[in-house]
């Protein structure tokens, strides 16, 4: 009896609902990660040149800045 209950937790723990359960959580924190991206990408591109200077940042360096902010969500 003792054998079947652990094999039945590790069913559970290997089996297939969970690692379509593993899927869904690594593409749920990648489409988190992409809007933060997606988010700061934009906020930043509509700042002026000037404003940009302001903060200590290049235009060329939003794509960086973005990437660091999404892998910091």
């Amino acid at each position: 009896m003792a054998h079947a209950l652990f094999n039945q937790s590790l069913a559970g723990q290997f089996g297939l609902k969970a690692r379509f359960q593993k899927l869904r959580d690594a593409l749920d924190a990648h489409a988190r990660r992409r809007a933060v991206y997606s988010r700061t990408v934009r906020e930043l591109h509509a700042l002026s040149d000037r404003d940009l200077a302001d903060l200590g940042f290049h235009r060329s360096e939003i794509p960086r800045i973005a990437q660091d902010a999404a892998n910091m969500a």
